[in-house]
């Protein structure tokens, strides 16, 4: 019986008002629960301009694909047309990607009339997701960080805060090494793994006490142009 539920959404491709409507109509509540999973398994936060793009980009993508059929003319037409616009926009978060393909991936399958295929990948990715986001998969117990301490010239920059790491169990690597001050204080730039138990303001104070309170930043989100 499911077998033939399924298969009969497949032949349902016609350009009529019902279905086009229907599409439209499952477009959106599938579009609205792929955007509401995304809004639960992003707990650093999200824009609304996304989640509501999320809403309506299956819609969009449903639209194009009745619209096109199986003409080949119009589906030149409309690949002609859309090439007149450009997105420019800073590259997304992975995750951030994967859900604008899930989004298109459920509005191509209403707009070939698979309404019971799209609702039920859309279903199953939503539960994986939400259970890889509730289980914390993949998330590290360790954090990489950019440490960039002032020392001053008469401190080796060797071993300077070699006791400091290893008390509070921090892997580090010295990454850069440059002079300031006409040459009277020397500025460590110090790549660091830290637990995300180790309180980073006794790390911090430590670092502090050792370098006669000169500057010092620690970069909680490093970039490869750090260095």
């Amino acid at each position: 019986m499911l077998d033939n539920l399924f298969s009969a959404a497949l032949t349902s491709t016609e350009l009529t008002f019902t279905n086009a409507i229907l599409t439209i109509l499952t477009a959106i509540a599938l579009g609205a629960i792929i955007s509401l999973t995304y809004m639960k398994t992003s707990p650093t936060g999200y824009s609304q301009s996304f989640t509501l793009t999320m809403v309506l980009l299956p819609v969009i993508v449903a639209i194009i694909i009745l619209l096109i059929g199986s003409n080949v003319a119009r589906a030149f037409s409309l690949a002609g047309a859309f090439s007149i616009i450009r997105f420019r926009s800073a590259p997304g978060d992975p995750k951030d990607i994967t859900f604008v393909l899930f989004t298109m991936a459920s509005g191509l399958a209403c707009g070939v009339g698979a309404f019971g295929y799209a609702a039920l990948f859309t279903i199953i990715l939503c539960i994986i997701m939400s259970i890889l986001n509730r289980t914390g998969f993949g998330v590290r117990k360790t954090m990489q960080k950019t440490l960039k301490v002032t020392i001053p010239e008469n401190l080796g920059y060797e071993e300077a805060f070699a006791e400091v790491f290893a008390k509070f169990n921090v892997a580090y690597e010295l990454k850069k090494i440059r002079t300031t001050e006409l040459g009277s204080l020397y500025e460590l730039v110090y790549a660091v793994t830290i637990d995300e138990h180790t309180s980073q303001k006794e790390l911090l104070d430590a670092i502090r006490c050792r370098n006669g309170n000169l500057d010092l930043s620690l970069t909680m989100s490093p970039t490869l142009t750090e260095y």
